[in-house]
């Protein structure tokens, strides 16, 4: 039997010893046997308390420091806005003043997610683009702009002219704004400036269809017209004139005064979504405002498209879009090709739009002379050439036919619907049982006239069963006039045609 090598408990005995020693001068005994104890000395609390105090002093440092600008430009990714802050009229301000509501109680909630954005800066998964949602309670606290509602119209840049309590307190197109709703950064360098173009989005979208009609607000409640006499060329031009003494409208010679048209298209919503749900409920404008704008700070600019509004003193006389001028022209012909826009016909589009043939597949025979388009301009139409290139031979007569079969049942579907109307007029449309009649008679009216004007051959089948439906209409409604007596104009009628006859 080997005997123990001398010396080998030596090192782990003075390790032993060592923590003894160790854990002693901080009040803790450590039980060496069974009998005996865990033995804490008032020494032991004396240096948790210490320890204490050190992590409170830590936090609340770091607590303090972490709410400063400095702490948040730390991060790469906040040093633009870090920068943009800087040299805007905001940086006297912290920034957790602005993106942590005044309440304490939520305050420390945010700062717990802000924990959670330290986390996700520190493991890579954050966003390149931070965004933040500001209350309006941060703008409107002691302080800060309480008294903005209460200021009235202040001046804009350019004299525009600019009241803070109609666009926060009052519904501006149904829809409830806040502060960040206009004051916003689109653009990385400005903090918190006004974005006009949400503005422009606001006061002119849906308002110019080739020439601008009747913008929100009017163009006088944001800036007045330019004092003193203008250099036009060789002549002087001063606006109060025109203006102030004879109403002459802006945009009577400011046309171009507003580019684009705002839209909202659905693909922007993929940039955000991909979510079926949400996708479906894109036509729900009132359900979208409401979820992007006041409930959340989504830019407008994220979902429509810009519209620019100034006055270009540039621009040539007669430069612009025929639309200026020609507004809805086609429209008809379009809905009737497509098989759209008749009332209560199911929707039917031609088999050519179907294959995703254009106008110019049908319309490509000059209908002005050469010697005279320098004067009068150039239109195509339609013509049997086209069909035959296409469809060959056997497509010979077909346009004629077309044309014949529509001209019948427009001729077949005027006399009844020209008679509901006629009724129409001397009908009370007031009585209950009138109004379905009344209803009937003004839809066989409009199919009638959505046929003619807009010409069925675009559409031959479509433009047939819309004229039937009109028949339908027409004679429906004649018969519950004459049911009901029209009224009594329509009874008044009745009986004189009736004791004529008698007379007779």
């Amino acid at each position: 039997m080997d005997e123990p090598q001398k010396g080998s408990g030596a090192p782990a005995s003075h390790e032993k010893t060592r923590k003894k020693r160790v854990m002693e001068k901080f009040g803790m005994h450590i039980p060496e046997g069974k009998e005996d104890r865990l033995h804490l000395k008032p020494r032991f609390f004396k240096f948790l308390g210490f320890l204490g105090v050190l992590f409170l002093i830590f936090s609340a440092g770091m607590f303090e420091f972490s709410t400063s600008p400095y702490f948040c430009a730390s991060c790469h990714i906040m040093k633009p806005y870090y920068q943009a802050w800087k040299t805007s009229s905001h940086n006297h301000v912290p920034c957790v003043d602005c993106h942590y509501p005044p309440e304490v109680r939520e305050k420390l909630i945010l700062k717990f997610q802000a924990l959670s954005q330290v986390a996700k800066y520190v493991t890579r998964t954050y966003s390149s683009k931070p965004y933040a949602e500001i209350d309006d309670a941060s703008c409107l606290r002691m302080g800060c702009h309480e008294t903005r509602l209460l200021q009235g119209q202040v001046t804009f840049k350019r004299g525009i002219k600019f009241d803070h309590r109609p666009h926060l307190v009052d519904l501006k197109r149904g829809k409830k704004l806040r502060c960040t709703s206009c004051h916003s950064q689109i653009v990385v360098g400005n903090h918190m400036e006004v974005t006009e173009s949400t503005c422009f989005l606001c006061h002119f979208k849906g308002t110019k269809i080739g020439r601008v009609e009747n913008p929100i607000g009017g163009c006088g409640n944001c800036h007045a017209a330019p004092e003193g006499d203008i250099k036009v060329g060789n002549a002087s031009f001063n606006h109060k004139e025109f203006v102030g003494t004879r109403h002459v409208a802006c945009q009577n010679c400011h046309l171009e005064a507003i580019q684009g048209e705002g839209e909202a298209k659905k693909d922007r919503c993929l940039q955000c979504h991909n979510e079926p749900s949400r996708l479906a409920r894109y036509a729900d404008t009132d359900f979208m405002h409401r979820n992007h704008v006041t409930d959340h700070k989504i830019e407008c600019t994220h979902c429509h498209e810009e519209i620019r509004h100034a006055v270009k003193t540039t621009v040539e006389p007669l430069q612009y879009d025929c639309t200026v001028c020609h507004e809805k022209k086609h429209n008809i012909q379009k809905q009737i090709y497509m098989g759209i826009g008749a009332r209560g016909v199911p929707n039917r589009p031609s088999p050519m739009f179907v294959a995703n043939v254009d106008c110019v597949g049908c319309h490509l025979v000059p209908k002005t002379a050469e010697s005279t388009v320098a004067f009068l301009g150039q239109t195509f139409q339609a013509s049997e050439a086209a069909c035959l290139g296409c469809h060959g031979q056997d497509y010979k007569g077909v346009m004629g036919s077309w044309r014949e079969e529509v001209k019948s049942a427009l001729a077949k579907t005027k006399p009844v619907v020209e008679k509901a109307r006629d009724l129409l007029r001397s009908a009370d449309a007031s009585r209950m049982e009138n109004r379905k009649a009344v209803a009937q008679a003004r839809d066989a009216e409009y199919n009638y006239l959505f046929i003619l004007y807009g010409k069925g051959i675009h559409n031959v089948e479509y433009a047939t069963e819309v004229l039937g439906k009109a028949r339908v209409d027409a004679e429906t409604a004649l018969s519950a006039f004459s049911g009901s007596g029209a009224g009594k104009g329509g009874r008044k009628a009745e009986d004189g045609e009736a004791g004529q006859g008698g007379k007779r």
